[in-house]
């Protein structure tokens, strides 16, 4: 490795490798006396730069937007706060505008894919920013969500899968990909994430969002059961992970499933 000066500021210049492409082999470098992330991550370095295509290029982290980003993930959904209350009002009335909510205990909510009357009860590890999520896709991308919602029934309880609840499922998956519960990245997944969260704070519910259409796309080619739906979440994670990797894809919009998105 070699350091090297790019655009006024220092950083870990890393080659390729032919099995890793874009990125340096994990083992590479590792520190044999600590187990995890690559070495300039354990060591608190604020880029690193790898070669691509004769190129260098950096990733680099926002040590602030990842702070931001981990503190939503550890916000507690409370139903008795009045703005997480108000999140789910305005949560129903962008999936349905022209259906009144009778309350936030209702049967109506089953109409959304929450397990019961009261979804207050369904979010679990996934927490506030499940929610937050869900809200993100809904007035961001609203034809490609009302376009998902209104699928569901469409061929039966045994095919269907529940909307809200594959959502909160979701969000969980991209907290555990992308190392948000460490303290520092340890994947290159994560690593590759964190350096897009720095260009963008809205990267994370971007990907939320790029996900949950990879995971009804696969749903339906597959022709998928509600007891497939871990196997089609599987799937979902690898292909984020795959797609994250690409060597053209330096920030989320790049990625080839945000073409989906409407």
């Amino acid at each position: 490795m070699n350091r090297r000066s790019e655009g006024g500021g220092s950083c870990i210049a890393i080659g390729t490798t032919p099995s890793t492409s874009r990125f340096f082999h994990a083992s590479a470098s590792s520190d044999p006396a600590t187990s995890g992330g690559p070495t300039w991550i354990r060591k608190g370095l604020p880029c690193v730069c790898f070669k691509k295509k004769g190129n260098y290029a950096r990733i680099c982290v926002n040590e602030e937007r990842l702070r931001r980003l981990k503190n939503r993930t550890k916000v507690y959904f409370d139903p008795t706060r009045l703005e997480h209350q108000e999140a789910l009002r305005v949560l129903w009335s962008s999936t349905f505008p022209d259906q009144e909510l009778d309350g936030l205990i209702s049967d109506q909510w089953k109409k959304m894919g929450w397990q019961g009357k009261d979804p207050s009860t369904d979010f679990r590890g996934a927490g506030f920013i499940s929610l937050e999520n869900l809200l993100f896709f809904a007035k961001t991308f609203s034809i490609s969500f009302q376009h998902l919602i209104k699928k569901q029934g469409a061929k039966g309880p045994a095919w269907e899968y529940p909307f809200a609840v594959a959502g909160l499922n979701i969000t969980f998956m991209l907290m555990k990909m992308l190392d948000l519960d460490a303290n520092k990245p340890r994947t290159l997944v994560s690593a590759v994430f964190v350096h897009m969260l720095s260009e963008n704070e809205w990267a994370f519910d971007l990907l939320y969002s790029v996900a949950f259409v990879i995971m009804d796309k696969k749903w339906v080619d597959k022709n998928a059961s509600y007891m497939e739906f871990n196997d089609v979440l599987k799937s979902t994670r690898a292909q984020l992970e795959e797609e994250l990797l690409l060597d053209d894809v330096f920030k989320i919009e790049d990625m080839p499933s945000y073409r989906l998105l409407h």
